[in-house]
């Protein structure tokens, strides 16, 4: 058992957290945008609503929220580590230090990238998910269903918010360009064939969910979705 903890505690140990947890995240990113992206039907929100109702009742989905949860912070706490870790163990800087050389600037900015989601993430929280499962949603559409479509119109009438979004997931896309690919080297899924191909995938999810995400806020401030 010890033998086993001394594994997970070692640099490799915890780099093999961060690509576990990483991956499970990607996943959670993919549903959740999907979920969110509902809101482009564009019927008032009627099937949002019906969708996170989904979300919110559905005892395997909230199973898995507090998986989702222990997974997240293992992956902030695993983060924060090897960041301290890495910058312990070169405690003097390079007189010429070149590291676009070797990796990209993201690539080497994970960790301030990383604090930049975690601001987003306790704002979007106390908005949205402590109200749908707590603290309660004041009113109901047609179907009878909470209305948190209408919480978020409201919520993006806020200029300031709605930049903090779109800020927050200009970080998401550099940290999901290195984190993707990084997550599957990791677990030594390196092959000549695919991983050209996982880098590719990495690129197109990086863009395109950091895209859907930051478009929802700013056609709804815009008024293109009501």
């Amino acid at each position: 058992m010890a033998s086993f903890g001394n594994a997970f505690s070692s640099s490799i140990g915890k780099k093999l957290i961060m690509g576990i947890t990483g991956l499970f995240l990607i996943s959670f990113l993919l549903v959740h945008c999907f979920i969110n992206a509902l809101i482009f039907v564009n019927d008032g929100g009627l099937t949002f609503n019906m969708g996170a109702h989904f979300m919110g009742t559905n005892w395997l989905i909230r199973a898995m929220e507090v998986v989702l949860f222990a997974g997240l912070l293992a992956h902030i706490f695993q983060g924060f580590r090897l960041t301290f870790q890495n910058q312990a163990a070169r405690p003097v800087k390079y007189a010429v230090n070149n590291g676009a050389a070797n990796s990209k600037w993201y690539s080497r900015s994970m960790g301030l990238l990383g604090t930049l989601l975690l601001i987003f993430l306790i704002v979007h929280i106390s908005k949205f998910w402590v109200m749908s499962r707590f603290t309660g949603i004041p009113t109901t559409d047609a179907n009878g269903n909470h209305d948190l479509f209408a919480v978020m119109v409201e919520t993006f009438k806020n200029p300031l918010i709605v930049l903090l979004y779109v800020l927050a997931m200009v970080s998401l896309a550099y940290h999901l360009l290195h984190g993707f690919a990084s997550a599957f080297q990791t677990l030594g899924w390196n092959h000549k064939k695919y991983t050209p191909i996982i880098k590719a995938a990495g690129v197109w999810f990086s863009i395109l969910i950091s895209l859907i995400f930051a478009a929802m806020p700013v056609a709804m401030y815009l008024g293109l979705i009501k």
